[in-house]
């Protein structure tokens, strides 16, 4: 699910921006795709403070440090594939009607057509998996797309495709019964959708 879509235009941003971008970014990795050895090598030098956020980042350097690779990718495997469906299905379409591919996937696609953003061909997935979202926002930021990239555009696409589920998603995650390695990472997303949400609130 990694770079499920095409990328052009990078642009200077500010620190912020980049750590924006750069959290999007991690989101979704870890939930695309198993994480490797080298990505949880990463993530437990990861650094917290007394945040939501903080907490949330050292709870998951901690697990990190030792989850391996084989453990990780059957806990990914039991939330998110299964026998037939994993424990958590991290679909908009899903969290908001109750069932895949309905209106939010038909609404998404038709966002994406008019901000020139295409899905790459060879990913599968639906556009409205949570990880290709996260990986869509990262862009927007960065302005790897043809599209508008300043706040305005961004919070109209945060609004209209994370903002009513993503953070439920989130707290799904957290208290998933597969969930070991993962749910400091339904941690992280939680509190981070919060800080986008109230970020956002305000412009």
């Amino acid at each position: 699910m990694a770079n499920a879509v095409e990328v052009q235009c990078p642009r200077s941003i500010n620190d912020e921006d980049r750590a924006r971008a750069q959290m999007y970014q991690l989101l979704g990795a870890l939930l695309g795709e198993p994480p490797s050895r080298e990505l949880l090598a990463g993530l437990a030098l990861l650094k917290g403070d007394d945040t939501p956020l903080g907490a949330a980042s050292k709870n998951l350097a901690a697990l990190a440090e030792r989850t391996n690779p084989h453990d990780a990718e059957r806990e990914f495997n039991n939330l998110f594939v299964g026998v037939g469906r994993g424990e958590l299905l991290p679909y908009a379409s899903y969290y908001l009607t109750g069932f895949l591919n309905e209106k939010p996937l038909a609404d998404l696609r038709s966002d994406l057509m008019v901000r020139g953003i295409k899905s790459r061909d060879d990913v599968k997935e639906p556009e409205d998996h949570i990880s290709t979202l996260c990986e869509i926002m990262a862009g927007i930021i960065t302005g790897e797309f043809p599209c508008d990239s300043g706040l305005s555009s961004q919070k109209a696409f945060f609004d209209a495709h994370l903002a009513k589920w993503a953070a439920l998603f989130f707290t799904d995650l957290e208290e998933a019964q597969s969930a070991v390695f993962f749910a400091p990472v339904g941690s992280l997303g939680r509190a981070f959708m919060t800080v986008e949400a109230d970020a956002f609130a305000i412009q």
